[in-house]
Order: C-alpha cells, then structure tokens, then sequence
C-alpha cells in the first residue's frame, strides 16, 4: 500500500511562515490591516483572482509572479484571522487539504490493489453527504459562462455525458433549429429560453473538444475588437463616416479588414 507522505513542520524562513509574520506584524502596527474583517476583505479577494486570471491568460511571467503575490498575501490574511479568532491556522489548513487530496487520489495514497472506480466528482460528492445534489455546491457568482462549464462537468463525472463531440454538435443544431422557430414568436421569455439553451449547448460543445469556452470566446472578442478598430481606420482614410454609412458599405470594408488577416 503506497504510504502518504510525511509531513514535515515548515521552516520558520519558509515563504509561508515569512508572508504569514508579514501579515501579523501589518496587523499589530498598520490600523488599516487590523481594521480589516474576512468581510471587508472579500471585494479585494475577487479583484485580486480576476487580476491573477487575465495574469495568467497574457501568460506573462512577471504579471503572474506579482498577482500570485498578491492572491498569497489575501490567503495569509485569512489564516491570520482564524489564527486569531482561534479557529484554525495555517498546520490546520495544510493538514485539511493534504487529507481531501488523499481522498480524491486513492489509487496514490490507497490501496493499490483496489481499482479506483470513482471519479474525481463522485469523491466529491461522497464527501458532501448523500443528501446533497450532485450539482450543489458551486458559488453561485460564478459567472454564467463557467457555471454551464462546472455543471456539465459535474454531471459527466458520474457518468452523464455524450461518448464524444458528435452528440453535442447535434444539439447544438437542434437548440439552433428551436431558436430560429422561436425568432417568429411574440413571447420574448420563450425566445430567451431557447437563446440559453443553445448557449449551454455550445458550451458543452467546446468542454467535449477540450476547448475553454472562456478562452474561445475570449479570442472572438479580440479578434472583433482588432478587425472593427481596423475598419474604423479605413473608414477614416477614405472619408467614410461610421455612423452614417449603410451596413453594405461596412461589410465591404470588414471585408477587406478579414482578409487581411487581422
């Protein structure tokens, strides 16, 4: 039976032991830092992750080397705060995570002559209790795009899912089919309806391809914003106004931009 790891107490030069003495002495002698509640701390927190993502999209190593920085700087925060409410610290929160990752790879730290039938989610779900829906459990700000991505993944980790992308690219026909009959309906909510259906269809399209819809559509934006700048400009250099020019003379121009290969 592979043996889990033994734990060894971290060094008191250690980057975690240094950044959490860092945050206690800003509480002790800042009164900013000690005013600071876990409350009052989360728009930061959010901010901070955002700043981390578009971090790590730009793939930029001195931008994501300081936003780490700063995301390690909010957790020691709240492990400060535990610490001093006395409800955990930072031994308690490494031994909860080190046991949960233990858990979820039984095939690492188990026994390794049990086959490991259970997927990551299905662990999850264990852990939850059996009372909890399988699709419960995920913050509900979570923007729209990445909840569909969660929830489809959660549903495929115990068993609800298409084989391969054949499936959902027939549903992404058939949700398109519906939105064009419902173009033709009075009910915007009936509209609405089959326009998130297809959206959620595509979504799972892209998780089926192993493409991050986020991403993707990420890359769409850019591209637009690049090619409508790029018309703009040439609008400008041959006297032609935007605002007032019909749709026929622009797509000419998007035209000209697209195949430029911008």
């Amino acid at each position: 039976m592979p043996k889990k790891p033994l734990r060894a107490s971290a060094p008191p030069d250690s980057a975690l032991a240094r950044t959490l003495a860092l945050v206690r002495d800003l509480r002790a002698r800042c009164p900013w830092d000690h005013a600071q509640t876990r409350a009052t701390l989360r728009p930061y927190l959010v901010e901070e992750t955002l700043e981390l993502d578009q971090a790590l999209r730009s793939d930029d190593p001195d931008a994501l080397r300081d936003e780490l920085g700063d995301l390690l700087l909010h957790l020691a925060f709240q492990i400060v705060i535990g610490e001093e409410k006395r409800e955990f610290d930072a031994e308690t929160v490494t031994r909860a995570l080190e046991e949960k990752m233990w858990r979820r790879h039984p095939k690492l730290f188990g026994d390794s002559a049990t086959p490991d039938h259970e997927g990551w989610e299905r662990v999850k779900r264990r852990e939850r209790g059996a009372r909890t829906g399988r699709l419960r459990g995920l913050p509900p700000s979570l923007p729209p795009l990445l909840m569909a991505f969660r929830l489809q993944e959660r549903a495929a980790g115990v068993g609800f899912d298409w084989p391969d992308a054949k499936g959902p690219l027939e549903k992404v026909k058939e949700e398109l089919d519906e939105v064009e009959r419902a173009t033709g309906n009075v009910e915007r909510a009936t509209l609405e309806d089959e326009l998130g259906d297809l959206l959620f269809a595509v979504v799972n399209l892209a998780r089926k391809l192993a493409i991050d819809p986020r991403a993707a559509l990420e890359r769409a934006n850019d591209k637009f914003q690049r090619r409508f700048e790029a018309v703009e400009q040439l609008a400008g250099q041959r006297g032609v106004e935007i605002g007032r020019a019909g749709l026929d003379e622009l797509d000419k121009l998007w035209d000209e931009v697209k195949a430029q290969s911008l």
